[in-house]
């Protein structure tokens, strides 16, 4: 009896981190396929900075960064109480960034739009930032999974410019 409750403890504790990441990895799949078309017959084409990482470092880095960001959402989710302005906010905040994240995949992809894909993406920075300062105080673990994701927005961003400016 002692085990099943420790097994339905942990359970309840790893649920929201597994779904959360689950969740940000179908996102980023169903990203990725909407991705697909135009990148084969647009995107090879335009003019990119000297710093644009090869295609196949992509898939990569947004995997690694989709599992930190479903780690953040249950750092969040275990972090203070449940009805706490903080945590509140930080879970809008999450969702927000979710929804900007793929937007930006859509318009700048899929719409092969570069002006509005760089418009979402300053403000899927400016949303993670915020996060960032939002959660240095509440969830540290949340903080430092969120840090790279920030670095990688700042490269993507500039990235993204640079298309805008020369093609």
């Amino acid at each position: 009896m002692k085990n099943k409750m420790k097994i339905g403890s942990l359970f309840y504790h790893l649920m929201p981190y597994l779904l959360a990441i689950v969740f940000c990895l179908v996102l980023g799949g169903i990203a990725s396929l909407l991705q697909k078309e135009a990148l084969s017959e647009w995107y090879p084409f335009l003019v990119k900075s000297s710093l644009t990482p090869p295609v196949y470092v992509f898939p990569i880095v947004w995997g690694i960064l989709y599992v930190l960001i479903g780690i953040a959402f249950g750092a969040v989710w275990h972090a203070g109480e449940k009805r706490s302005m903080h945590r509140c906010t930080l879970l809008t905040l999450w969702s927000i960034q979710c929804a900007l994240n793929f937007l930006w995949s859509v318009c700048f992809f899929y719409g092969r739009l570069p002006w509005m894909g760089l418009l979402v993406i300053l403000l899927l920075l400016v949303v993670v930032v915020f996060f960032l300062f939002k959660s240095l105080r509440f969830s540290r673990l949340a903080f430092f999974c969120f840090l790279p994701y920030a670095i990688w927005l700042a490269l993507a961003t500039y990235l993204n410019i640079y298309i805008c400016i020369y093609n």
